[in-house]
């Protein structure tokens, strides 16, 4: 009788236990994220990718479905929130969603070009807290979109004169613009507005030094890292550091050394569009240093006048420099170039190049032998004056 007793009150126990642990889970929210998606406008058949977001580099797709009476899910598990491209059509459209462990639905009416381009309007998305704060945290965009507006209005003329002058050669031009009253208080206004934009970027990721939202912010906020963002990555507690996007953010800052390694051969085209390829440049020198850099990056821009002292002192030795811009804006590259006047080729890149160097912060160097092995990085200022003092001293 002792034993049926036993039996029974063992088994209600479990039953009590499985009870309990239920209305735990139900409690602690689904452990994974179904996301549910009504876009109208788009054909049966047409594929859906999630597509990794701020991560600095081209992903391959996390998931893949299909769109069935326009409709769609994806179902599984991430460990914290992540920002996801929600792309349609092979990369034709698509649609910024942080996802989390929740339900999550995406309507939106879709539209087609004649182009095979889709754009999107009426879009809602609910089901995701992470979401609805990442909007509330980054709405003051919207206000720099205004004012970046609102500050290139009545240039636009004289911005085309500008670049005419350039692209022609025509310095006179370019002085007697660049000297008149109506372009200096355009270029002071444009100094103002990338202070404004720089000042609410570390504003937004010091507010989240604490948690994961930090160094997410600090992927989304800048396209491209520099040394200057080490002591931002560095105020962030452990727990920021150690999840997902604060361990993409220092592998960024931190990249590996391809010292040792040797330099494949690429062509990349300069100013007026004209091919060159790398061999063709350094045929015959001893030394050659490959600068990555950027119109819109203070610290590369710093360091030019410290390049043009090293190529004048060792040029004639052996010593050869080759800059590429990683701009994405070329007008903008191309003013650079026109301030700048360095006298060694400048090419553009095309993401490929960069990436074979694993650049992910700028300015980034390699000082490469006439063998074409990379000997050292990051040479700068008195370090590179040094290094070619020691390797052209005969």
């Amino acid at each position: 009788m002792n034993t049926i007793k036993h039996t029974i009150f063992g088994i209600s126990l479990c039953l009590c236990m499985v009870s309990h642990n239920i209305q735990a889970q139900k409690k602690a929210g689904p452990a994974h994220y179904t996301f549910e998606g009504n876009i109208a406008g788009l054909p049966d058949g047409t594929i859906v990718q999630l597509i990794p977001g701020a991560t600095h580099s081209s992903e391959p797709a996390f998931q893949e479905t299909e769109i069935k009476d326009g409709k769609f899910i994806f179902d599984d598990f991430l460990r914290e929130p992540r920002l996801f491209y929600v792309t349609f059509g092979k990369n034709k459209g698509s649609i910024p969603v942080l996802i989390e462990n929740s339900k999550i639905k995406l309507t939106a009416t879709a539209v087609l070009n004649n182009e095979g381009r889709i754009t999107f309007s009426d879009e809602i998305i609910t089901g995701s807290k992470s979401h609805d704060y990442y909007k509330k945290e980054t709405a003051f965009r919207e206000d720099l979109n205004k004012d970046y507006a609102e500050y290139h209005k009545g240039t636009e003329e004289l911005s085309k004169l500008y670049s005419k002058a350039r692209t022609a050669g025509n310095k006179k031009v370019m002085d007697s613009i660049g000297n008149s009253p109506e372009w200096k208080s355009f270029e002071a206004k444009e100094k103002a507005f990338f202070t404004k934009v720089k000042s609410s970027s570390e504003n937004l990721i010091t507010k989240h030094k604490d948690t994961w939202w930090g160094p997410f912010f600090m992927m989304t906020q800048y396209s491209y890292f520099t040394p200057d963002q080490k002591p931002v990555f560095e105020q962030f507690s452990e727990t920021a550091k150690k999840s997902y996007y604060g361990q993409l953010v220092d592998k960024d800052l931190n990249p590996k050394s391809l010292i040792g390694t040797s330099v494949a051969n690429f062509d990349l085209k300069d100013k007026d569009g004209k091919p060159y390829n790398v061999k063709d440049i350094v045929a015959g020198k001893k030394y050659i240093l490959i600068d990555f850099w950027a119109s819109w990056c203070g610290p590369c821009r710093k360091e030019i006048p410290n390049l043009k002292t090293a190529y004048s002192t060792y040029s004639d030795k052996g010593f050869e420099i080759l800059s590429i811009s990683i701009d994405k804006d070329e007008k903008a590259w191309l003013k650079a170039l026109g301030i700048e006047n360095m006298p060694w080729h400048n090419l553009l890149d095309d993401d490929k190049v960069s990436k074979a160097f694993n650049v992910k912060t700028i300015p980034a160097t390699y000082l490469v032998d006439s063998k074409g092995v990379i000997i050292s990085d990051n040479l700068r200022g008195a370090a590179l004056e040094e290094k070619l003092k020691e390797l052209l001293k005969s």
